[in-house]
């Protein structure tokens, strides 16, 4: 009687143990798989970004470049940051230089370039692939965030590789790809800027609470039992 006590003590202190593991992973378990959170890239500055910091936000990915005709778009995205960051709007600008060689900048030139001309202050990463490398440049690949992005997976309506500089796609605050809009298409377009008022007008996702947890017992020992 005694060790079927003690052996049922032992089986519960184990599903204890189970049941707060899956309480704490539970919560992070979507962020891990995600296409986009669960990445992580490099600021301008070199600084590990870890992408999960931006669920709940409606965010606008752009490629950017410093010598092309669409340059100036920067302006128009430095304005939508000024007007929505505080309701939600987190602008990103990843800096390519594979069309036309118009991003030869490095990374302190980039910076010092974009707060000089435009008075950017929305956060800006390293130079990056976003299409697949094919002029077999050395140690460059495409990068994790534009795989996804061009694919069909994030967007059917309008998949494919980036055509030229400041193409942008829009991500809900759930993050999924609501629209992708083209170079030519200027960040305060009206389709544009309607389309991120309606992402900003939905409420970001409940955050996952961790499992409750059975309030643990004390074990009793066969010495007790007696």
């Amino acid at each position: 009687m005694v060790k079927s006590v003690a052996s049922f003590f032992a089986i519960l202190a184990a599903f204890l143990i189970c049941s707060t593991s899956y309480g704490e992973d539970s919560a992070t378990a979507k962020d891990k798989k995600h296409p986009i959170y669960s990445l992580k890239v490099k600021s301008l500055a070199g600084a590990e970004v870890d992408l999960s910091k931006y669920k709940g936000n409606v965010l606008l990915i752009v490629n950017t470049a410093s010598f092309c005709g669409a340059t100036k778009q920067y302006a128009n995205l430095e304005s939508l940051h000024e007007k929505y960051n505080k309701q939600g709007l987190k602008v990103m600008g990843f800096p390519c230089n594979q069309f036309g060689k118009q991003e030869p900048k490095s990374a302190k030139e980039i910076q010092e370039f974009c707060q000089k001309n435009f008075g950017v202050q929305f956060d800006m990463f390293e130079k990056i692939l976003v299409n697949k490398n094919k002029n077999g440049e050395k140690g460059k690949t495409q990068s994790p965030l534009y795989e996804y992005l061009t694919s069909k997976e994030a967007f059917k309506a309008d998949s494919g590789e980036i055509r030229w500089n400041f193409e942008k796609f829009l991500i809900s605050r759930d993050g999924k790809v609501i629209s992708r809009f083209r170079t030519s298409i200027k960040p305060d377009a009206p389709e544009v800027i309607k389309a991120i008022e309606t992402e900003l007008q939905k409420p970001a996702p409940k955050k996952e609470t961790p499992a409750a947890q059975p309030e643990k017992k004390e074990e009793v020992s066969a010495k007790d039992k007696k």
